[in-house]
Protein backbone atom coordinates (compact mmCIF):
# COMPACT_ATOMS: atom_id res chain seq x y z
CA UNK A 1 0.00 0.00 0.00
CA UNK A 2 2.63 2.24 1.09
CA UNK A 3 5.25 1.77 -1.44
CA UNK A 4 2.78 1.58 -4.16
CA UNK A 5 1.22 4.43 -3.37
CA UNK A 6 3.12 8.11 -4.46
CA UNK A 7 3.45 8.55 -7.73
CA UNK A 8 4.63 12.63 -8.21
CA UNK A 9 4.65 14.21 -11.19
CA UNK A 10 8.28 14.74 -11.52
CA UNK A 11 8.54 10.38 -12.08
CA UNK A 12 7.65 11.52 -16.02
CA UNK A 13 10.84 13.53 -16.86
CA UNK A 14 10.70 15.67 -20.28
CA UNK A 15 14.59 15.74 -19.62
CA UNK A 16 16.91 13.54 -18.91
CA UNK A 17 17.10 12.45 -15.06
CA UNK A 18 21.04 13.20 -15.05
CA UNK A 19 19.66 17.12 -16.91
CA UNK A 20 17.65 17.69 -13.63
CA UNK A 21 20.05 16.42 -11.42
CA UNK A 22 22.80 19.26 -12.13
CA UNK A 23 19.68 22.22 -11.98
CA UNK A 24 19.04 22.20 -8.34
CA UNK A 25 17.02 24.87 -9.13
CA UNK A 26 14.86 23.27 -11.13
CA UNK A 27 11.21 22.99 -10.25
CA UNK A 28 11.32 19.23 -10.65
CA UNK A 29 14.17 18.83 -8.11
CA UNK A 30 12.71 21.53 -6.07
CA UNK A 31 9.22 19.17 -5.85
CA UNK A 32 11.17 16.21 -5.40
CA UNK A 33 13.41 17.56 -2.18
CA UNK A 34 9.96 19.16 -0.43
CA UNK A 35 8.70 16.05 -1.24
CA UNK A 36 11.34 14.41 0.80
CA UNK A 37 11.70 17.32 3.55
CA UNK A 38 8.11 16.30 4.53
CA UNK A 39 8.56 13.66 5.10
CA UNK A 40 11.18 13.32 7.68
CA UNK A 41 11.16 12.95 11.39
CA UNK A 42 13.78 14.49 12.99
CA UNK A 43 14.39 14.43 16.55
CA UNK A 44 17.19 15.11 19.00
CA UNK A 45 18.49 11.45 19.14
CA UNK A 46 17.82 10.31 16.07
CA UNK A 47 15.77 10.96 12.50
CA UNK A 48 13.64 9.03 10.04
CA UNK A 49 11.82 9.01 6.77
CA UNK A 50 8.39 7.96 6.54
CA UNK A 51 7.45 5.80 3.17
CA UNK A 52 4.52 8.21 2.99
CA UNK A 53 1.52 9.62 5.27
CA UNK A 54 -1.73 7.63 6.20
CA UNK A 55 -4.68 10.57 6.79
CA UNK A 56 -7.49 8.92 4.74
CA UNK A 57 -7.03 5.24 6.89
CA UNK A 58 -6.19 7.11 9.58
CA UNK A 59 -9.31 9.14 9.60
CA UNK A 60 -11.61 6.56 9.26
CA UNK A 61 -10.66 3.96 11.86
CA UNK A 62 -10.44 7.33 14.56
CA UNK A 63 -13.90 7.81 13.15
CA UNK A 64 -14.68 4.58 14.29
CA UNK A 65 -13.35 4.49 17.48
CA UNK A 66 -15.04 8.10 18.04
CA UNK A 67 -18.35 6.41 16.92
CA UNK A 68 -18.02 3.51 19.42
CA UNK A 69 -17.43 5.88 22.21
CA UNK A 70 -20.34 8.60 21.70
CA UNK A 71 -21.29 8.97 18.23
CA UNK A 72 -23.55 12.14 19.75
CA UNK A 73 -20.81 13.63 22.03
CA UNK A 74 -18.00 13.41 18.83
CA UNK A 75 -20.56 14.58 16.41
CA UNK A 76 -18.81 17.91 15.10
CA UNK A 77 -16.15 16.06 15.40
CA UNK A 78 -17.11 13.09 13.13
CA UNK A 79 -18.90 15.96 10.87
CA UNK A 80 -15.60 17.45 10.10
CA UNK A 81 -13.85 14.14 9.38
CA UNK A 82 -16.44 13.21 6.70
CA UNK A 83 -17.06 16.65 5.16
CA UNK A 84 -12.69 16.15 4.56
CA UNK A 85 -13.09 12.63 3.08
CA UNK A 86 -16.09 13.90 1.27
CA UNK A 87 -13.87 16.42 -0.37
CA UNK A 88 -11.29 13.44 -1.52
CA UNK A 89 -12.94 11.34 -2.60
CA UNK A 90 -12.25 9.95 -6.21
CA UNK A 91 -14.12 9.79 -9.42
CA UNK A 92 -13.31 10.13 -13.16
CA UNK A 93 -9.29 10.45 -12.57
CA UNK A 94 -7.47 8.36 -14.47
CA UNK A 95 -5.70 5.03 -12.73
CA UNK A 96 -4.28 1.85 -13.28
CA UNK A 97 -7.00 -0.17 -11.81
CA UNK A 98 -8.77 1.21 -15.11
CA UNK A 99 -6.46 -1.08 -17.30
CA UNK A 100 -8.76 -4.17 -15.51
CA UNK A 101 -12.20 -1.83 -14.82
CA UNK A 102 -12.35 0.66 -17.94
CA UNK A 103 -16.15 1.49 -17.99
CA UNK A 104 -16.07 1.09 -13.94
CA UNK A 105 -17.48 4.31 -12.42
CA UNK A 106 -15.05 5.54 -10.34
CA UNK A 107 -16.04 6.46 -6.09
CA UNK A 108 -12.43 5.15 -4.08
CA UNK A 109 -10.32 6.64 -1.77
CA UNK A 110 -6.76 6.76 -1.72
CA UNK A 111 -4.08 6.08 1.06
CA UNK A 112 -2.88 9.65 1.48
CA UNK A 113 -3.56 13.46 0.98
CA UNK A 114 -4.40 13.08 -2.56
CA UNK A 115 -2.81 9.94 -4.85
CA UNK A 116 -5.45 9.97 -7.67
CA UNK A 117 -3.97 7.14 -9.69
CA UNK A 118 -3.97 4.49 -6.71
CA UNK A 119 -7.46 4.70 -5.04
CA UNK A 120 -7.21 1.66 -3.08
CA UNK A 121 -10.18 -1.07 -2.24
CA UNK A 122 -9.22 -1.39 1.65
CA UNK A 123 -9.27 2.40 2.13
CA UNK A 124 -12.81 2.98 0.24
CA UNK A 125 -14.21 -0.13 2.35
CA UNK A 126 -13.17 1.44 5.40
CA UNK A 127 -14.18 5.05 4.71
CA UNK A 128 -17.34 3.86 3.74
CA UNK A 129 -18.20 1.81 6.25
CA UNK A 130 -17.25 4.03 8.79
CA UNK A 131 -19.66 7.01 6.72
CA UNK A 132 -22.53 4.62 7.13
CA UNK A 133 -22.39 3.63 10.54
CA UNK A 134 -22.35 7.01 11.40
CA UNK A 135 -26.01 7.84 10.36
CA UNK A 136 -24.45 11.27 9.40
CA UNK A 137 -26.91 12.87 7.01
CA UNK A 138 -26.03 13.83 3.06
CA UNK A 139 -23.51 11.02 2.90
CA UNK A 140 -25.21 8.64 1.45
CA UNK A 141 -23.84 9.46 -2.53
CA UNK A 142 -20.49 8.97 -1.11
CA UNK A 143 -21.34 5.47 0.65
CA UNK A 144 -22.68 4.08 -2.76
CA UNK A 145 -20.64 5.60 -5.03
CA UNK A 146 -17.74 3.86 -2.83
CA UNK A 147 -19.70 0.62 -2.47
CA UNK A 148 -20.26 0.20 -6.43
CA UNK A 149 -16.96 1.24 -7.02
CA UNK A 150 -15.87 -1.99 -4.76
CA UNK A 151 -18.27 -4.72 -6.45
CA UNK A 152 -17.21 -3.61 -9.42
CA UNK A 153 -13.65 -4.61 -8.42
CA UNK A 154 -13.97 -7.90 -6.97
CA UNK A 155 -11.27 -10.59 -8.53
CA UNK A 156 -12.60 -13.82 -10.30
CA UNK A 157 -12.72 -15.84 -6.75
CA UNK A 158 -14.26 -13.62 -4.88
CA UNK A 159 -11.72 -11.46 -2.94
CA UNK A 160 -10.17 -8.47 -3.84
CA UNK A 161 -6.92 -6.97 -3.79
CA UNK A 162 -5.79 -3.51 -2.07
CA UNK A 163 -5.93 -1.94 -5.85
CA UNK A 164 -6.03 -4.48 -8.66
CA UNK A 165 -8.53 -7.25 -9.89
CA UNK A 166 -7.12 -10.53 -10.45
CA UNK A 167 -3.85 -9.33 -9.94
CA UNK A 168 -2.00 -13.36 -9.62
CA UNK A 169 0.51 -13.62 -12.03
CA UNK A 170 2.36 -15.38 -9.00
CA UNK A 171 5.29 -16.64 -11.49
CA UNK A 172 6.52 -12.68 -11.86
CA UNK A 173 7.38 -13.12 -8.25
CA UNK A 174 10.00 -15.00 -9.31
CA UNK A 175 11.68 -12.53 -10.97
CA UNK A 176 14.72 -11.77 -9.04
CA UNK A 177 14.55 -8.02 -8.98
CA UNK A 178 10.67 -8.25 -8.23
CA UNK A 179 9.86 -6.52 -5.45
CA UNK A 180 10.94 -8.75 -2.92
CA UNK A 181 8.54 -11.52 -3.70
CA UNK A 182 5.49 -8.75 -3.40
CA UNK A 183 5.04 -7.48 -6.82
CA UNK A 184 1.77 -8.42 -7.06
CA UNK A 185 -1.68 -7.08 -5.38
CA UNK A 186 -3.49 -10.63 -4.97
CA UNK A 187 -6.85 -10.97 -3.54
CA UNK A 188 -6.45 -11.02 0.62
CA UNK A 189 -8.97 -12.17 3.20
CA UNK A 190 -8.23 -9.06 5.46
CA UNK A 191 -9.08 -6.45 2.41
CA UNK A 192 -12.18 -8.73 1.59
CA UNK A 193 -13.67 -8.72 4.86
CA UNK A 194 -13.98 -5.05 4.82
CA UNK A 195 -15.26 -5.54 1.53
CA UNK A 196 -17.75 -7.49 2.89
CA UNK A 197 -18.52 -5.53 5.73
CA UNK A 198 -19.57 -2.46 3.80
CA UNK A 199 -21.57 -4.24 1.03
CA UNK A 200 -23.41 -5.93 3.63
CA UNK A 201 -23.85 -3.06 6.22
CA UNK A 202 -25.71 -0.68 2.93
CA UNK A 203 -27.29 -4.00 1.24
CA UNK A 204 -30.94 -3.01 2.05
CA UNK A 205 -32.85 -1.75 -0.59
CA UNK A 206 -29.62 -2.00 -2.90
CA UNK A 207 -30.13 -6.11 -3.36
CA UNK A 208 -27.81 -5.76 -6.77
CA UNK A 209 -24.35 -5.50 -3.87
CA UNK A 210 -25.88 -9.36 -2.37
CA UNK A 211 -24.12 -11.74 -5.69
CA UNK A 212 -20.88 -9.84 -4.36
CA UNK A 213 -21.15 -10.61 -0.76
CA UNK A 214 -22.39 -13.52 -1.54
CA UNK A 215 -18.94 -14.45 -3.29
CA UNK A 216 -16.75 -12.33 -0.89
CA UNK A 217 -18.48 -14.52 2.48
CA UNK A 218 -17.78 -17.76 -0.10
CA UNK A 219 -14.09 -16.73 -0.35
CA UNK A 220 -13.16 -15.88 2.85
CA UNK A 221 -14.43 -19.17 3.91
CA UNK A 222 -12.31 -21.08 2.22
CA UNK A 223 -8.73 -18.99 3.05
CA UNK A 224 -9.63 -19.61 6.91
CA UNK A 225 -6.50 -21.59 7.95
CA UNK A 226 -6.82 -25.05 9.30
CA UNK A 227 -6.76 -23.61 13.19
CA UNK A 228 -9.34 -21.42 12.15
CA UNK A 229 -7.44 -18.03 12.02
CA UNK A 230 -6.87 -16.42 8.76
CA UNK A 231 -3.95 -14.64 7.23
CA UNK A 232 -3.31 -10.33 7.01
CA UNK A 233 -1.44 -9.53 4.53
CA UNK A 234 -1.92 -5.65 5.62
CA UNK A 235 -1.24 -5.93 9.72
CA UNK A 236 0.43 -8.19 11.57
CA UNK A 237 -0.25 -10.68 11.15
CA UNK A 238 -2.81 -13.38 11.55
CA UNK A 239 -4.12 -11.67 14.71
CA UNK A 240 -5.06 -8.75 12.45
CA UNK A 241 -6.48 -11.13 9.66
CA UNK A 242 -8.60 -12.91 11.94
CA UNK A 243 -9.92 -9.65 13.85
CA UNK A 244 -10.55 -8.39 9.93
CA UNK A 245 -12.73 -11.20 9.20
CA UNK A 246 -14.94 -11.93 11.99
CA UNK A 247 -15.86 -7.99 11.66
CA UNK A 248 -16.57 -8.00 8.81
CA UNK A 249 -18.50 -11.68 9.12
CA UNK A 250 -20.29 -9.91 12.09
CA UNK A 251 -22.07 -7.40 9.35
CA UNK A 252 -23.65 -10.49 7.70
CA UNK A 253 -26.12 -12.79 7.66
CA UNK A 254 -23.73 -15.38 8.95
CA UNK A 255 -25.05 -17.74 12.18
CA UNK A 256 -22.43 -16.79 15.02
CA UNK A 257 -22.75 -20.53 15.37
CA UNK A 258 -20.91 -21.19 12.06
CA UNK A 259 -17.37 -22.77 12.04
CA UNK A 260 -16.15 -20.04 10.87
CA UNK A 261 -16.74 -17.56 13.77
CA UNK A 262 -16.38 -20.56 16.49
CA UNK A 263 -13.06 -21.84 14.95
CA UNK A 264 -11.47 -18.46 14.61
CA UNK A 265 -13.13 -17.42 18.53
CA UNK A 266 -11.08 -20.50 19.73
CA UNK A 267 -7.80 -19.77 17.69
CA UNK A 268 -7.90 -16.18 19.21
CA UNK A 269 -8.35 -17.95 22.60
CA UNK A 270 -5.42 -20.38 22.02
CA UNK A 271 -2.90 -17.77 21.89
CA UNK A 272 -3.58 -15.46 24.52
CA UNK A 273 -0.85 -14.53 26.69
CA UNK A 274 -0.94 -15.35 30.67
CA UNK A 275 -1.35 -11.20 31.25
CA UNK A 276 -4.55 -11.28 29.18
CA UNK A 277 -3.29 -9.41 26.42
CA UNK A 278 -2.13 -10.58 23.12
CA UNK A 279 1.33 -10.02 20.75
CA UNK A 280 2.12 -11.17 17.55
CA UNK A 281 6.07 -11.01 16.51
CA UNK A 282 6.58 -9.88 12.38
CA UNK A 283 8.18 -13.31 12.40
CA UNK A 284 5.01 -14.69 12.06
CA UNK A 285 5.85 -13.71 8.08
CA UNK A 286 8.70 -15.67 8.24
CA UNK A 287 7.58 -18.83 10.14
CA UNK A 288 4.19 -18.92 10.89
CA UNK A 289 4.29 -21.90 12.70
CA UNK A 290 6.18 -21.08 15.66
CA UNK A 291 5.10 -17.09 15.79
CA UNK A 292 1.67 -17.44 14.63
CA UNK A 293 -0.12 -14.99 17.01
CA UNK A 294 2.46 -14.74 19.65
CA UNK A 295 4.98 -12.65 20.81
CA UNK A 296 7.24 -12.03 23.92
CA UNK A 297 4.60 -9.39 24.93
CA UNK A 298 1.35 -7.78 24.49
CA UNK A 299 0.63 -5.18 22.69
CA UNK A 300 -2.50 -2.45 23.07
CA UNK A 301 -3.10 -2.79 19.53
CA UNK A 302 -3.01 -6.53 18.86
CA UNK A 303 -4.85 -7.35 22.19
CA UNK A 304 -7.81 -4.57 20.37
CA UNK A 305 -7.89 -6.54 17.69
CA UNK A 306 -8.62 -10.15 19.67
CA UNK A 307 -11.15 -8.59 21.71
CA UNK A 308 -12.84 -6.93 19.13
CA UNK A 309 -12.90 -10.26 17.10
CA UNK A 310 -14.39 -12.22 19.83
CA UNK A 311 -16.88 -9.51 20.72
CA UNK A 312 -17.90 -9.86 17.15
CA UNK A 313 -17.67 -13.69 17.63
CA UNK A 314 -20.13 -13.64 20.38
CA UNK A 315 -18.16 -13.84 22.92
CA UNK A 316 -18.51 -10.88 25.17
CA UNK A 317 -19.21 -12.37 28.26
CA UNK A 318 -16.51 -14.88 27.87
CA UNK A 319 -13.29 -14.46 30.36
CA UNK A 320 -10.84 -14.23 27.76
CA UNK A 321 -12.48 -10.86 26.86
CA UNK A 322 -12.65 -9.39 30.40
CA UNK A 323 -8.64 -10.43 30.50
CA UNK A 324 -8.12 -8.43 27.11
CA UNK A 325 -10.10 -5.22 28.59
CA UNK A 326 -8.75 -5.80 31.82
CA UNK A 327 -4.82 -5.58 29.93
CA UNK A 328 -5.74 -2.50 27.94
CA UNK A 329 -7.12 -0.42 31.41
CA UNK A 330 -3.66 -1.51 33.49
CA UNK A 331 -1.83 -0.60 29.79
CA UNK A 332 -3.02 2.83 29.71
CA UNK A 333 -0.76 5.79 30.32
CA UNK A 334 -1.32 8.84 32.20
CA UNK A 335 -2.14 10.46 29.21
CA UNK A 336 -5.01 8.39 28.47
CA UNK A 337 -3.57 6.56 25.40
CA UNK A 338 -1.15 3.71 24.92
CA UNK A 339 2.36 3.55 23.29
CA UNK A 340 3.73 0.22 21.91
CA UNK A 341 7.30 0.23 20.71
CA UNK A 342 7.18 -2.11 17.78
CA UNK A 343 5.97 -2.26 14.28
CA UNK A 344 1.94 -2.92 13.51
CA UNK A 345 2.00 -3.63 9.48
CA UNK A 346 4.02 -4.87 6.57
CA UNK A 347 4.68 -3.27 3.44
CA UNK A 348 6.45 -5.73 2.07
CA UNK A 349 6.14 -9.36 4.24
CA UNK A 350 9.78 -10.05 5.41
CA UNK A 351 11.73 -7.33 4.37
CA UNK A 352 9.65 -3.78 5.05
CA UNK A 353 7.45 -3.20 8.25
CA UNK A 354 5.67 -0.07 8.95
CA UNK A 355 4.38 1.57 12.79
CA UNK A 356 1.04 3.17 12.60
CA UNK A 357 1.50 5.60 15.29
CA UNK A 358 -2.52 5.87 15.60
CA UNK A 359 -2.71 2.00 16.04
CA UNK A 360 -1.85 1.35 19.64
CA UNK A 361 -4.44 4.23 20.35
CA UNK A 362 -7.77 4.64 18.25
CA UNK A 363 -7.49 0.71 18.72
CA UNK A 364 -7.66 -0.06 22.52
CA UNK A 365 -10.28 3.11 22.61
CA UNK A 366 -12.55 0.74 20.29
CA UNK A 367 -12.26 -1.96 22.04
CA UNK A 368 -13.28 -0.31 25.39
CA UNK A 369 -16.09 1.22 24.02
CA UNK A 370 -17.70 -2.01 22.59
CA UNK A 371 -17.00 -3.64 25.25
CA UNK A 372 -19.29 -1.20 27.23
CA UNK A 373 -21.81 -1.01 24.77
CA UNK A 374 -22.41 -4.37 24.32
CA UNK A 375 -22.52 -4.88 28.32
CA UNK A 376 -25.27 -2.55 28.02
CA UNK A 377 -27.41 -4.48 25.79
CA UNK A 378 -27.99 -6.96 28.03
Amino acid sequence: MVWAAYSPPWLTPTKPCCYWASQTDHPNVVIARQSIDKLLVIKDDYAYCQPCLSPVWDTALAALALQESDKTANAPQLSKAYEWLKSVQLSDEPGDWRVRRPNLAGGGWAFQFANPHYPDVDDTAVVGFAMADSNLPELDESIHRATRWIVGMQSQNGGYGAFDVDNTYYYLNEIPFADHGALLDPPTVDVSARCAMLMARVAKDHDEYLPALKRTIEYIRGDQEADGSWFGRWGTNYIYGTWSALLGLEQTDVPKSDPMYTKAAAWLKSVQREDGGWGEDNLSYHDDKKFRGRYHFSTAFQTAWAVLGLIAAGEVHSQEVKAGIDFLLRSQQADGVWNDPCFTAPGFPKVFYLKYHGYDKFFPLWALARYRNELAKQ
